[in-house]
């Protein structure tokens, strides 16, 4: 607590000292020739009031005043060690100043079949391409097939041709089988190499062009990495065709092709007169990037919008990589000390909203709100662990934002992730409607890592905060093995609670609420509430000294409770939870010989029967744990409606459950940042539609909720 109100006093005095500087610059779209940042000749950009701030002797403070417009930039702007003052760039609150990536496109006409074209003689020129469009601020879909759901593999054979081989990446040619008529699009198809595949298999995509394709054969081939043997593409594995003009079909997607001729099939009520339309051409539109020896300091954005950043796939196309991990984004802090972000936007973007990447100290991404996302919210640390210390990133704070409606061009990608990074809150986030995971701590799988000269290294994941954060309606069925709050490796010191979670449903497998994987260890996880998980609400695969403790579980699909991997260790406690079932088992995997401390637990199952503990009875099942848990009703006002107060407390206190009061999770402030939060209802009415669609034998929860 003390730290905490320490960090907050250091940065409303940083606030201060920068709000009343010496010195005010004022930056407009609308300026002229005689421009010197007074409020009569603004600057243009922040590029030109950064250039004349430079030249400012001394160490004053600045604040740069920001009107309300579109700054569309033509390069990334960069803040580097030259930026020494202390300077605050502070847009207007309520009509905040747009930091644009994109091109407005306008010119179009009408095709014969109803469509909109334009032509755009640059992409030929110079040969540019953008690979995202939006209209009217909503993200269009770029011509696929099929357009909803996906195609299956039904075969692949692999010939690697250059194994792996010291530092040499190897390369191997995979050929791919499928239906017949799901390649029968293709056969008219004029540029095959252009065609993107999108493969989802486990928790992972690949995304590759097509090299070679017989589509009477249902066959195709794609080339690059070889499999990795783990998460191989196979039978199991889903995909789907992208960006060619024969897949137009649908209103909202476009296509653009080598000339630069752009198709656009209109949404209902779209008219040419009252449509906008960007495409991105940046990547990235902030860069903050200091030195080792001299980072880029006190540094503040207050209600600024970074909108339209890009993504394009690589020649060689993406390899999966778990959580999207190498994809940018908009928004890159290198050696960067104290730098906020508060009440800002970043939104339509291709890769991840903001990266704290390599040496950044005590940085905040306070009240913001990320939003449209083509892969993550918010990266922390780096994927990597060196034996500099100084690389590793620590004491990132993530609170009161909104992070929603994410990663559409990268699936995988995850709302908050940290890396090897220690010492970072989490706090009272709203992490909504992602197709992975909502928050991922860690990057080691295992206790240790090996280094070359024969000792190992421990993950540098340690004394992370994720409490209070609201994080719900993800999976989306559309991947596996995910997990609400999922975490890797040995992270002592690091504690998650008073989390709200729910609604997590996955393709496949491993569709958990709280899920300490790959050795996790270390970690205290109490006072969360968690339900309507498809794997169940908590899952360890292996780890040590974990502590689960006083925890809501409730409403399970498929079971409540999991474990994997027996080891000769204590794996964790299980105390002072309560237990809550309507369908699926209770407990799924070895719990009769994984190492765990289970006491004072209740458990109890609205379908009226007595949970068994496998293929135990209570009874014998408290003969070797739970010897003070009890089976009985909770006593909660209205689970199926996910009010989870008490009427009474008698069986609480005979466990020794503490109550707490799961409604402060969530971002906090005025009404209508909280109404802003509120996932739009038409998409919780989408997703559960999805749940029941797959699961033919859907539970009362699930029941009452759509009926809601």
């Amino acid at each position: 607590m003390k730290k905490n109100l320490l960090f907050a006093f250091i940065l409303c005095i940083t606030y201060s000292i920068a709000g009343f500087g010496q010195r005010t610059i004022y930056i407009s779209v609308n300026t002229d020739r005689q421009a010197n940042g007074s409020p009569q000749h603004p600057y243009h950009s922040i590029s030109d009031a950064l250039q004349f701030i430079r030249t400012i002797p001394g160490n004053d403070s600045i604040l740069v005043k920001v009107a309300s417009g579109n700054y569309f930039i033509d390069e990334p702007i960069l803040i580097n060690e030259e930026d020494t003052h202390s300077i605050v760039f502070e847009g207007d609150a309520n009509n905040k100043p747009s930091i644009n990536g994109g091109m407005s496109i306008t010119g179009w006409t009408v095709t014969p079949e109803g469509w909109w074209k334009c032509h755009l003689s640059q992409i030929a020129k110079y040969g540019m391409h953008f690979e995202q469009l939006y209209v009217n601020g909503q993200r269009a879909i770029r011509a696929r097939t099929p357009d909803k759901g996906w195609f299956m593999l039904t075969k692949v054979d692999e010939n690697v041709l250059f194994p792996r081989k010291g530092s040499y990446a190897d390369y191997a040619i995979q050929k791919l089988y499928t239906n017949p008529e799901n390649l029968s699009s293709l056969r008219k198809s004029e540029n095959i190499e252009d065609v993107t595949v999108t493969f989802y298999h486990k928790w992972d995509i690949t995304r590759k062009s097509i090299n070679y394709l017989q589509p009477d054969s249902g066959s195709f081939c794609i080339s690059g990495a070889a499999m990795e043997p783990w998460n191989p593409l196979n039978f199991t594995t889903r995909f789907v065709l992208e960006n060619y003009k024969e897949a137009l079909s649908v209103p909202g997607e476009w296509f653009l092709d080598k000339s630069g001729d752009l198709y656009y099939i209109p949404r209902k009520g779209e008219t040419m007169q009252n449509t906008s339309c960007y495409a991105p051409l940046l990547k990235q539109l902030l860069i903050i990037k200091g030195q080792p020896d001299k980072c880029v300091k006190n540094k503040t954005f207050r209600n600024i919008s970074f909108d339209y950043s890009a993504d394009l796939m690589p020649v060689n196309g993406n390899e999966p990589q778990q959580a999207a991990s190498g994809i940018g984004a908009t928004v890159q802090v290198d050696w960067g000390e104290h730098i906020f972000f508060e009440n800002c936007e970043v939104k339509h973007t291709g890769n991840y909203a903001f990266w704290f990447r390599q040496g950044c100290h005590s940085d905040m991404v306070r009240h913001s709100f990320l939003y449209d996302l083509g892969a993550g919210g918010i990266k922390i640390g780096e994927t990597n662990l060196g034996a500099n210390s100084k690389l590793i990133t620590t004491n990132v704070s993530v609170v009161n934002n909104i992070i929603r409606h994410v990663g559409f061009t990268y699936p995988c990608a995850v709302g908050v992730i940290i890396f090897n990074s220690g010492n970072n809150k989490v706090l009272h986030n709203e992490i909504a409607d992602l197709r992975y995971s909502g928050i991922s701590l860690g990057w080691m799988w295992g206790y240790t890592t090996p280094r070359a000269n024969g000792d190992s290294i421990r993950s540098a994941a340690v004394n992370n905060e994720i409490a209070y954060n609201h994080i719900h309606h993800i999976g989306w069925g559309e991947l596996s093995d995910m997990g609400a709050v999922y975490s890797l490796g040995v992270s002592p010191g690091t504690h998650i609670h008073h989390n709200v979670i729910h609604d997590v449903y996955s393709y496949d497998y491993g569709g958990w609420g709280l899920y300490t994987d790959e050795g996790s260890s270390n970690i205290v996880l109490d006072n969360n509430l968690v339900y309507a998980c498809k794997s169940g609400c908590f899952h360890q695969h292996y780890g040590a000294n974990n502590i689960v403790r006083n925890n809501i579980f409730a409403f399970g699909l498929l079971q409540q409770l999991q474990v994997t991997r027996v080891e000769d260790h204590r794996s964790f406690s299980f105390t002072n939870n309560i237990i809550l079932m309507d369908s699926g088992v209770l407990l799924f995997g070895p719990w009769d010989k994984v190492q765990i401390v289970m006491n004072k637990n209740c458990y109890w199952n609205m379908r009226g029967n007595q949970p068994t503990f496998l293929k135990a009875s209570f009874k014998e099942w408290k003969k070797t744990r739970d010897k003070n848990s009890v089976i009985a009703d909770p006593l909660f006002k209205d689970p199926l409606h996910a009010d989870f107060t008490f009427k009474s407390l008698k069986i609480a206190r005979k466990i020794g459950f503490t109550p707490f009061d799961y409604k402060k999770a969530g971002v906090e402030g005025t009404a209508s940042w909280k109404e802003q939060a509120l996932m739009p209802k038409q998409d919780i009415e989408t997703f559960d539609q999805i749940v029941l669609e797959r699961e033919k034998n859907t539970t009362q929860y699930y029941t009452k909720h759509i009926k809601q």
